[in-house]
């Protein structure tokens, strides 16, 4: 479930550190956030679709070790995206 270019844009414009960033920690987790949303709703229509559901599940966890790795280096960023993308309750 690729995303689309408009979506990509407004995701990297609302999380970006400065201009030109486009793979910085937050942009990479919003975005697999926004990919995870869109398979999870996928997978609730098609129960049998195994294959996507253990796409969906190495995306979670390239998710988990990115979010660790913001942690452990700047805990501030860290808690700012968890609480704008509404995640880890």
């Amino acid at each position: 479930m690729p995303l689309d270019t408009t979506s990509k844009q407004q995701l990297i414009s609302t999380h970006q550190i400065h201009a030109t960033d486009t793979g910085s920690v937050e942009v990479q987790v919003a975005m697999l956030s926004e990919r995870i949303a869109k398979l999870s709703s996928h997978l609730q229509q098609n129960k049998h679709d195994f294959s996507s559901r253990q796409g969906l599940l190495k995306m979670i966890g390239r998710r988990k070790r990115l979010l660790t790795y913001l942690h452990t280096k700047n805990e501030d960023r860290y808690r700012k995206l968890i609480q704008q993308l509404g995640i880890r309750g």
